[in-house]
């Protein structure tokens, strides 16, 4: 018999909030699952991995990209299968793998959905699903709030982009399977796992989350009118375009600062370092995603 497992972010909410999820999983057949509320996100792991010891067959993880980052943390590796309930603002991974923001829908796909088993990457020996990245972009995530985004839309990256650029470049040595990448200043530098990074903004057109392989990006860019360039073509999806982007892909990534540089994981700020080493995982965590109609081309997202 399967057993459910849920880890729920109590300060998140969408639709009927918990209690519509918990009616939607008894009228399914699971009046009494797993159930793990958590205030505080550091113990999101915690749980999540006391939920495999339980034997949960899935764990429905309801948060925003925080929550489902630190789940997948946990329990990349296992055998565990993570569905994904996006209770956030962003929900870069439940965007970028189709899964809606409706509860009953999203509880059909953890139960009945396809099983995709995805690359992850780790940075620093933690895993991320989405992205990492440091500098500019992990001030300008954290700056670009609700309120911001909603009435601006994409617009709200240049904005916080050029408010941050009083944080000066910083010298950096990037190296990518071993060889070197750059050297010299840079603005910030971005891993990612998946096409859309910046919630509908697909920075790297050609990334798949199950290729064995990560993006990689350097920008250099420094004054205003060169920042305010650089993140017009990103959102436009013509980062290529500019020459204050770099990019690359491969396996493996080490980026050696000057000085200690915050960083971020699919969205949520690190402490500073002065190194981030970043690898990727292949086919280290399975997510539950929608059914895939024969006709849709093979690795869709």
């Amino acid at each position: 018999m399967t057993t459910i497992a849920v880890i729920a972010s109590a300060g998140k909410t969408f639709g009927g909030g918990l209690d519509e999820l918990r009616r939607v999983l008894a009228d399914a057949g699971f009046p009494d699952p797993l159930w793990y509320e958590i205030t505080k996100g550091r113990r999101v792991g915690k749980y999540s991995r006391q939920a495999v010891t339980k034997g949960a067959d899935v764990i429905f993880v309801w948060g925003g990209d925080g929550t489902v980052q630190r789940c997948i943390d946990a329990v990349a590796g296992s055998k565990a299968v993570v569905a994904i309930l996006p209770a956030g603002t962003g929900n870069l991974l439940a965007t970028n793998l189709d899964i809606p923001q409706d509860i009953s829908k999203a509880v059909e796909i953890g139960l009945h959905g396809d099983r995709r088993t995805l690359d992850t990457g780790t940075a620093n020996g933690e895993h991320f699903a989405v992205m990492a990245g440091a500098g500019l972009d992990a001030l300008m995530i954290r700056d670009a709030d609700d309120e911001l985004k909603a009435r601006f839309g994409r617009a709200a990256y240049l904005w916080t982009g050029a408010k941050n650029l009083t944080a000066s470049p910083v010298k950096a040595k990037v190296e990518v399977d071993g060889r070197p990448f750059y050297k010299g200043e840079i603005s910030c530098v971005l891993a990612g796992n998946v096409k859309d990074i910046f919630g509908k903004v697909a920075v790297f057109d050609d990334s798949l989350p199950d290729d064995g392989r990560l993006e990689f990006g350097v920008v250099t860019a420094k004054s205003l009118t060169e920042w305010v360039s650089t993140v017009s073509t990103v959102v436009t999806g013509r980062a290529d375009d500019s020459p204050f982007v770099f990019t690359t892909r491969g396996k493996r990534m080490t980026v050696t600062f000057r000085k200690p540089t915050v960083y971020q994981l699919d969205g949520d700020l690190r402490k500073a370092t002065k190194q981030l080493r970043i690898k990727v995982r292949p086919k280290s965590i399975t997510v539950c995603v929608p059914l895939q109609d024969s006709t849709k081309a093979e690795g869709n997202e």
